[in-house]
């Protein structure tokens, strides 16, 4: 189930970029709820809110040596936990943003919340949703069994 939660977010992502840049680059940002939710093209070279801009290797780097620890710990745990299912939106999450950073050397955000000082997009979603599951289960539910 874990692979399948894996290939799932990296298709949904990898869909909705496509769709992103065939539709809103050429209009750059398309309102939906005026003021308060825009879809908008962004080409994003650094990592979240724009931090450390350019440092494509590095994230490369960084993601690869992160998705294998992630696969090992989900090939350590229950085949059918939580935890992996968690692991695995992460997973494919980094892999979903990976792919954008070696084929086009950025990662296409179109997710624009005009309160949130940044523009996402579905890979980083699922990083930060398992994440914060992730955590809660770490802390609330006595570890990582």
């Amino acid at each position: 189930m874990a692979i399948a939660i894996v290939v799932f977010v990296v298709f949904l992502d990898q869909f909705t970029k496509y769709l992103a840049a065939k539709y809103l680059m050429p209009v750059g940002s398309y309102p939906v709820i005026k003021h308060f939710f825009h879809l908008t093209y962004v080409e994003n070279r650094g990592a979240a809110f724009g931090m450390l801009q350019n440092k494509t290797l590095f994230f490369i780097v960084i993601t690869v040596v992160v998705g294998i620890v992630l696969i090992y710990s989900m090939i350590k745990l229950p085949e059918n936990s939580l935890y992996n299912y968690t692991l695995a939106m992460i997973l494919g999450g980094a892999i979903g943003n990976l792919i954008d950073r070696v084929r086009l050397g950025y990662v296409v955000d179109f997710i624009d919340f005009k309160f949130f000082p940044a523009v996402f997009n579905i890979a980083d979603s699922f990083i930060v949703v398992g994440a914060i599951i992730l955590g809660y289960l770490m802390i609330f539910k006595d570890g990582i069994r």
